[in-house]
């Protein structure tokens, strides 16, 4: 986590297209007295029954988690309920042995999604990915890689990142390596928030997680005047063209986002005399976005988030 910080600091300060406005981060910080807290969705999209089938879903949900954008009907809802159905109707559904042999046709069948999913040979790629690691290393079980951890956050997100290419988010930007992570840490925040901080949700160093940089959060800063954008780089945006991945424009912009909120933690924790999370940050500013329905975001084909 401090590779992230640091990375995405030093893209942040060598940035082309985006840049990190201080004067902007004040005048938000200044309207917030605190951060709205935005609870796990225990009853709704989300499968939980507080054990380690819970995991074992939160991971194959995070391992297929992202890019959505391609098909304006799909998004996280779908992903997350799909996959909880899935589960219900069968609790050896994400068996490690079974996640090796899925197609893209039957995963659409466990989503009862009616056409091809965006990138789905990569999101089958990736399931087939976890299965045999999982049955590797980890006795076919999540919550064993989670146990691994000594409840520490940035522990797990480094196991997931040794253990699952798929999860390796970095970037080289300007010739440095960038860490970014998305992934690999919601997968982490993603625990802490469905199991309330206790059991396999206990991270004695959840602080250490930065946000997850995705496509809603760099719109919500740019629209708070937080992040200001080239005017190229915004006309990209408006016109919804896509920016290829590991680009400079593409780097920046998710690696700014965790700069300035980082900024903003820092100022809303001296402001409020109580430590404030960057996953606190992170699920704010999200919500935030997705309940913008004109909010355009920059638009990447990734399997990274």
């Amino acid at each position: 986590m401090d590779d992230v910080r640091s990375t995405s600091a030093w893209v942040a300060s060598h940035s082309s297209h985006v840049v990190v406005d201080s004067s902007g981060i004040e005048k938000v910080v200044s309207t917030i007295d605190s951060i709205p807290k935005v609870e796990w969705d225990f009853e709704g999209i989300h499968y939980f029954d507080n054990g380690p089938l819970t995991v074992q879903y939160l991971f194959v949900l995070d391992a297929l988690n992202f890019c959505f954008w391609p098909d304006k009907d799909l998004n996280y809802d779908n992903l997350a309920s799909g996959l909880k159905a899935a589960l219900q109707n069968d609790k050896s559904a994400f068996d490690a042995d079974r996640l090796q042999k899925y197609t893209g046709p039957q995963l659409r069948e466990l989503l009862n999604w009616p056409r091809p999913l965006p990138l789905e040979d990569e999101r089958v790629r990736l399931l087939h990915e976890v299965g045999i690691e999982l049955e590797r290393n980890f006795d076919g079980k999540a919550s064993n890689l989670v146990e691994q951890s000594g409840k520490s956050a940035m522990n797990l997100v480094a196991l997931v990142a040794r253990h699952f290419p798929g999860f390796r988010d970095h970037s080289v930007y300007k010739g440095r390596q960038v860490f970014l992570y998305k992934r690999a840490q919601i997968f982490a925040a993603d625990l802490w928030g469905a199991f309330g901080g206790q059991g396999c949700g206990e991270f004695k160093d959840i602080s250490s997680l930065t946000i997850m940089a995705d496509y809603i959060v760099p719109a919500v800063l740019q629209q708070l005047g937080i992040l200001k954008f080239s005017p190229t780089l915004a006309s990209t945006i408006e016109a919804s063209g896509e920016i290829c991945p590991g680009t400079e424009e593409e780097v920046e912009l998710r690696a700014c986002s965790i700069h300035a909120v980082e900024k903003m933690r820092e100022l809303i924790s001296v402001k409020s005399g109580t430590p404030v999370l960057s996953v606190e940050l992170d699920l704010w500013l999200w919500a935030t976005g997705i309940q913008c329905e004109s909010l355009k975001h920059h638009r990447t084909l990734s399997i990274y988030y």
